[in-house]
């Protein structure tokens, strides 16, 4: 039955509708869970699956099994261990208003009769769910067992290694702190892994950096940053962990939710100190208006608030849906978007040659900044999106900072466009032809001495973090090369006081303290003329690792691709953008021109031996006294190289406590396998 004014879908129409939103559906769940590149916003995805459960209710037989409306999520990645949770992972409803918050409100007292009905608000952090568990120690106190992603709410990828990484995460609790929390020596943790806004501009800085496209939000890049298949990456990226969740033997810590909370703090874990016990909707609506009002100070990504009852008695009496608790929801904030015109589009080029598709916009207003230009990313996008000049579409600030359109309105208010964007085939800057190489999304200009690349390239060469030359930005630059007085990078150390001074907004002094710059620039070292130099691929840590390896530019010249691939992170790409670089004649001759200018391309090496070269090493389990950072270095200065999987090439497998399926794979193959104190021997003595 329907309420006064609602339609009933015909039931033709109904199932043929309700089969094209399934397969929508689907197609959106895998980008997001498996391959982490949504296509929509999550308020369009749950537009989509509103649509589908009204239409499931209205005709009961359309309902399937394997519907999205019955299941949590994705698929799990493939490349991880898959374990099943010990108990579902379930996603949460959601609310959009105060009308929605109180009709659930309504529900939950209604079922819960005369049990007690009080709310524990939280921040809904923006990141990926993962599930801790601890094992009982010796001791009396509890060790760190696995990490397990929330995969399909089902089953889940063990991406332990990576999330031992994680400094707020506890390897061992100690007897005393669960004696505190009131705890056995078993249970398991779910939380919130969350990747910093610091670290996620310094994260899209380096993929910049190495030419690769900008991470699309936090919340992507930290579920990206945890199915790599390296350790040593995960450290560096420096993500969060935030506890809401205890199970004990599969079951929710029964104390109730705000002492779940105070727990899991007394145990150690970070807990989000905003939160607060509500009543009533006017209560929910305040803390979640305080919430969103301060939101851009906090130093991560929030997406809402959630509400969850805080007995368990009551939760158990409330229950569950097929694919979501009774007894919490979430209230997610307006998307910081807003709808506005395409009246044109614009191709940018930049160091590497890339083009770049960019929206000219009719200015609006989103998350307080005016935004008249947002990117398109690449020629594909544009066509999967449909896109024609004069559309109006949906525009988001891709992690609240960089402006992106996401989809194409189209609607009884929304006029469609009528012109198709055709991607330019020569370079807008030179007009030379722009090329796309097999297996590449990006078109690039072809023209080695294109203006727009050398402009970038000046601009990337004077960044803080490359040569740091202040003062060397986008006005200084453009007039340096309206006037024809650098050529290339080298250029800027032939600058005299005379051409400084004649350019608009500079005197004497301004003048000085430039060249001053640019001369302190020539002591910034290897690693840093490595990355000026924009080599495709080589970021800030690759340079940094060649520069150790190698010490020189010259030495770095002669080597082999063989050579290059001993290093660290160095791998056939990278090895193949160095030779190809180096192979060039023009490069070689701006090195030649840097060296004359006196900058200095020499670095401390790091002294390595040879007793372990040519062997292979794969580290398992945790070492005794050697974390696997200090191992994996340990080998490498001894001329071995360390690998994440084990084969029939590797040499040894070391293997520590809680060697897990590694180790399995070594004894099939009959790999030799030693621990710590083998692995000690073969450093002090060689195989």
């Amino acid at each position: 039955m329907t309420a006064m004014g609602e339609t009933t879908t015909p039931p033709l129409a109904a199932a043929e509708r309700a089969a094209a939103l399934r397969e929508e559906l689907r197609r959106h769940e895998h980008l997001y869970y498996v391959k982490d590149a949504p296509e929509i916003s999550d308020a369009a995805y749950d537009t989509l699956m509103n649509e589908l459960k009204r239409l499931e209710a209205e005709h009961p037989e359309l309902l399937t099994a394997d519907s999205p409306t019955q299941r949590v999520g994705g698929k799990p990645a493939e490349g991880f261990k898959k374990v099943r949770h010990s108990r579902p992972m379930l996603s949460l409803d959601n609310a959009y208003s105060a009308d929605e918050l109180a009709d659930w409100d309504r529900r939950v007292r209604e079922l819960a009769g005369l049990l007690p009905v009080e709310y524990v608000a939280e921040l809904k952090m923006d990141g990926l769910s993962i599930a801790l568990r601890y094992e009982a120690t010796g001791n009396g106190g509890a060790r760190l067992q696995s990490g397990v992603t929330r995969g399909d709410g089902q089953t889940g990828e063990d991406v332990t290694s990576n999330i031992r990484t994680i400094r707020s995460v506890p390897l061992m609790i100690g007897a005393g702190a669960l004696k505190r929390a009131g705890l056995p020596q078993a249970f398991e943790v779910r939380g919130e892994a969350v990747m910093p806004e610091a670290a996620f501009e310094r994260l899209n800085e380096e993929r910049e950096q190495e030419g690769l496209p900008a991470a699309v939000n936090p919340r992507n890049a930290a579920a990206g940053t945890l199915r790599t298949l390296e350790p040593g990456i995960v450290a560096r990226r420096r993500l969060d962990f935030y506890a809401y969740f205890l199970l004990v033997e599969g079951e929710y810590w029964p104390q109730g939710q705000e002492a779940t909370l105070d727990a899991l703090s007394a145990l150690g874990f970070r807990v989000n100190g905003q939160r607060r016990v509500v009543r009533t909707v006017e209560e929910m609506t305040a803390f979640i208006d305080a919430a969103e009002a301060g939101r851009d100070a906090l130093g991560y990504e929030i997406d809402g608030v959630v509400l969850k009852v805080d007995s368990h008695l009551t939760q158990q009496r409330l229950g569950y849906t097929g694919r979501a608790p009774r007894w919490a929801i979430a209230y997610k904030f307006t998307a910081k978007s807003g709808v506005t015109q395409v009246n044109g589009i614009t191709v940018q080029v930049g160091r590497t040659g890339k083009l770049t598709p960019v929206a000219e916009l009719t200015p609006v207003f989103i998350g307080g900044t005016t935004v008249s230009r947002a990117t398109l990313h690449n020629a594909d996008f544009i066509e999967r999106l449909g896109l024609r000049l004069g559309d109006f579409v949906r525009v988001e600030r891709g992690g609240d900072v960089i402006p992106k359109v996401v989809e194409v309105v189209e609607d009884a208010g929304h006029a469609r466009g009528s012109e198709q964007f055709v991607f330019p085939v020569e370079c807008p800057e030179c007009h030379s032809a722009v090329v796309r190489a097999e297996g590449e999304v990006d078109f690039r200009c072809a023209n080695a001495a294109c203006p727009a690349k050398l402009r970038e390239s000046l601009l990337h060469f004077g960044r803080r973090d490359v040569m740091n030359i202040e003062g060397l930005g986008e006005a200084v630059v453009q007039q340096l090369l309206d006037r024809g007085l650098v050529a290339d990078v080298a250029g800027l150390y032939a600058l005299t006081e005379a051409q400084l001074t004649g350019l608009e907004r500079f005197a004497e002094k301004s003048a000085r303290a430039l060249l001053g710059e640019i001369e302190g620039s020539k002591r910034a070292g290897l690693a840093r003329v490595l990355m000026g130099l924009g080599i495709r691929f080589v970021g800030v840590r690759t340079a940094e690792l060649l520069a150790e390896e190698f010490g020189s530019i010259d030495a770095l010249k002669a080597a082999t691709a063989e050579e290059l691939e001993r290093v660290e992170e160095v791998g056939p790409r990278i090895s193949q953008a160095i030779l190809e670089y180096f192979a060039q004649p023009e490069n070689l001759a701006l090195i030649e021109s840097l060296r004359a200018a006196g900058v200095d391309m020499t670095a401390e090496r790091k002294v390595r031996t040879s007793q372990l070269a040519g062997l292979t090493f794969v580290l398992t389990g945790t070492l005794p006294t050697l974390t696997r950072e200090e191992a994996k270095r340990r080998i490498e200065d001894a001329g071995g190289k360390t690998a994440g999987s084990v084969s029939k090439k590797t040499s040894y497998v070391v293997a520590g406590e809680d060697a897990g399926s590694k180790l399995d794979k070594a004894l099939e193959l009959k790999v030799p396998v030693v621990d710590e104190a083998g692995l000690l021997a073969l450093l002090e003595g060689g195989a």
